[in-house]
């Protein structure tokens, strides 16, 4: 459930218990992961020993955390402005890990009647390509994310500002974590979370990740990128070149759907924003 100083937090049949790693395990180059599954012995809550790491599904680096089922990507209505570019970054980034993604947007109690009605447009062209959308507010209906991440582990993830805390505390009021103010000069929040821990969310577990705004993406490339836009993916079987890349090539399925509007313009032109910066980056490699 949590990993500090050295200890190990196993939770197991409703307790939790603190326990170091085994001995050999710096020697097997292995490091227990928060969501892992483990082996483990304790004559009491406070001593006990991680003996074996089971085989894990997933793992990722940033924040550190294995076994991720689905990633509630949390993004607002209003300050910060929800940003498609910002959104569609950390979707390829989540979609490269193979999580599930789920947009989560919050604030709406915040927004305009305008803001709204493009909140709902931006809704229905993800729900479309093929992602759920959660819209909440202050006022949260609990129910529509706990059935979303009963029985799995989640992350949460986004910039900073946008809610996250205000919802896990909205979630489950024992938490109590610490929420920042935005900072109104540069429009986002303190960073307010300080090392990773899985928290039970209905009968889910959620890991509260360190506010980040930028999306390492080092295994990217111009091939694997489509594949990170579902709807794109579903048409590249289409293209009457084999390994088109959607970009230049003549009789691109991909290029109809956007101009037939069946693909939305601004996912298409994210999709080339980030093979340039692909292709870039393996040049000055």
């Amino acid at each position: 459930m949590k990993a500090l100083s050295g200890f190990y937090y196993v939770y197991s049949d409703g307790k939790t218990y603190q326990c170091r790693a085994r001995g050999n395990f710096r020697k097997r180059g292995l490091t227990p992961l928060v969501g892992d599954h483990v082996e483990f012995q304790a004559e009491n809550l406070k001593e006990g020993y991680v003996l074996e790491l089971l085989p894990r599904k997933n793992a990722l680096v940033r924040p550190p955390i294995a076994n991720v089922d689905l990633a509630l990507l949390v993004f607002s209505a209003v300050e910060p402005d929800f940003s498609t570019n910002l959104a569609d970054r950390f979707l390829v980034a989540i979609e490269l890990e193979d999580v599930e993604p789920v947009i989560c947007i919050s604030k709406m109690d915040l927004a305009d009647e305008a803001r709204k009605a493009e909140i709902q447009e931006y809704k229905a062209i993800y729900e479309e390509a093929g992602y759920r959308v959660l819209l909440t507010n202050t006022e949260l209906d609990k129910n529509a994310i706990f059935d979303v991440i009963a029985g799995k582990i989640a992350v949460i993830a986004g910039q900073s500002g946008v809610g996250k805390s205000t919802l896990l505390n909205a979630l489950n009021p024992q938490l109590d974590i610490e929420t920042g103010v935005i900072s109104m000069v540069l429009g986002r929040g303190k960073h307010t979370t300080r090392h990773v821990e899985l928290m039970t969310i209905g009968d889910g577990f959620i890991a509260d990740t360190p506010g980040f705004s930028s999306i390492e993406m080092d295994e990217l490339t111009t091939e694997n990128l489509q594949f990170c836009f579902p709807e794109i993916d579903r048409r590249r079987g289409e293209c009457k070149f084999r390994g088109c890349s959607h970009e230049n090539e003549p009789k691109c399925a991909v290029k109809d759907a956007v101009e037939a509007g069946d693909i939305a313009a601004f996912r298409y032109k994210h999709y080339l924003q980030i093979l340039t910066e692909v292709k870039n980056k393996k040049e000055r490699y």
